[in-house]
């Protein structure tokens, strides 16, 4: 089984992690097993299920996406964040030691990959292959995005910031990974460029040394290494803007929208939608005749999980489960029940999560060609003996 110690140890000097605060024997090497690697270039593991029991995921079980090969050496002493564009009044440069000097902020929030689930669509949609396990969630510490921004100060007609990473293709044709969000989520006082994880330094395959935090929506604007910020006037127009990450219009229920950047047929992915998943027992367990313990996940876009329900009938009927500890609006959170078996047997329970606007997970997938937002009401299957 490959392990994050073998990937750091198979990159060798092509990840140098200079300056990182991250020791080959320590952090992200330290070798949380992955289970499926989804890929090795560019570097795509899963979290595996088990970790998704607590609410926070460790940083050594975190996820990893990237989409560009070319991960970046990373140097703090030269590392910088470049403010500016044409919809700022001006330009400044952040070092890691001027964004810790800002008014730091604090928050749980999950960071989930728009294709989670992926792989299981039915009929299969090409793209990354991701299980239930393309998703984390940690505390993260940064500045706000909007104190950046107001040491350059925004004209009036910016509408979009832009941003830019130090990762790259592997060769000049493979365009930069480059997103935007509205203006107006970037002022938010919960839109982060975060410099800790978890209490620690971030990981370097998790964005070191900053990275962009914007809680509620999918993780493809979780800007990683993080260089260039840009506020604009116009809609950014680039590949993974206008043809990437774009779902059909009026598909899902998306309350945040971003107008600037839809067309009369689709509009860029935002926030995540209500989800669940059943972390305990394993699919395809055996286990004792008695109680069963239950337990799982529960999470949105960030308006707040306001009920789990179980069901052990095919949907017929569902029972309240007990909620865990609330650690915010953006948080995985916690439920736990006990089922009771009438009898031996293959026994099938399902969890069905609603938000505190009404939102509930869908019986039936809604198709889209590129795979995004599977929230079909999650199931397990075990053996009673």
């Amino acid at each position: 089984m490959f392990t994050r110690r073998h990937l750091i140890k198979a990159a060798g000097a092509g990840l140098a992690l200079t300056g990182s605060g991250l020791e080959l024997g320590s952090a992200r090497a330290a070798g949380a097993a992955i289970d499926l690697p989804v890929s090795y270039r560019p570097p795509n593991y899963e979290t595996p299920i088990e970790y998704f029991r607590t609410a926070i995921t460790p940083n050594d079980a975190f996820f990893v996406r990237y989409h560009l090969s070319n991960i970046p050496e990373v140097d703090v002493k030269t590392w910088k964040i470049v403010v500016g564009g044409e919809g700022a009044n001006g330009q400044a440069e952040f070092t890691l030691d001027d964004l810790k000097r800002l008014p730091a902020a604090e928050l749980v929030a999950v960071n989930l990959c728009s294709g989670n689930r992926r792989g299981l669509f039915q009929p299969h949609v090409p793209g990354v292959q991701w299980s239930n396990g393309a998703m984390g969630c940690a505390r993260w510490k940064g500045a706000r995005l909007k104190d950046l921004l107001d040491k350059v100060g925004l004209k009036k007609e910016a509408i979009e910031i832009v941003f830019d990473g130090a990762d790259s293709g592997v060769t000049d044709k493979t365009p930069d990974f480059i997103k935007s969000i509205p203006t107006w989520k970037a002022i938010e006082d919960t839109t982060l460029v975060a410099y800790e994880m978890n209490g620690a330094p971030l990981p370097h395959l998790n964005g070191f040394p900053a990275r962009l935090i914007v809680p509620g929506w999918t993780g493809v604007y979780w800007m990683k290494h993080v260089t260039s910020i840009s506020a604009v006037t116009r809609p950014e127009s680039g590949f993974w803007m206008n043809t990437a990450y774009r779902i059909p219009l009026g598909r899902f229920p998306v309350v945040a929208r971003f107008t600037s950047q839809e067309t009369a047929v689709n509009t860029p992915i935002t926030e995540i939608v209500v989800n669940s998943l059943i972390t305990n027992p394993a699919d395809g367990a055996n286990v004792k005749m008695g109680p069963v313990a239950m337990g799982g996940i529960a999470w949105d876009g960030g308006y707040g999980i306001n009920t789990v329900e179980v069901s052990s009938d095919g949907g017929k009927t569902w029972l309240a489960a007990t909620l865990g500890e609330d650690l915010g609006r953006f948080a995985f959170r916690t439920f736990s029940y006990n089922f009771a078996p009438k009898a031996p047997g293959k026994q099938t329970v399902m969890a069905r999560a609603t938000n505190k606007i009404g939102q509930s997970q869908t019986t039936e997938l809604i198709h889209n060609p590129a795979g995004y937002h599977h929230n079909v009401v999650h199931s397990v299957t075990f053996n009673v003996a």
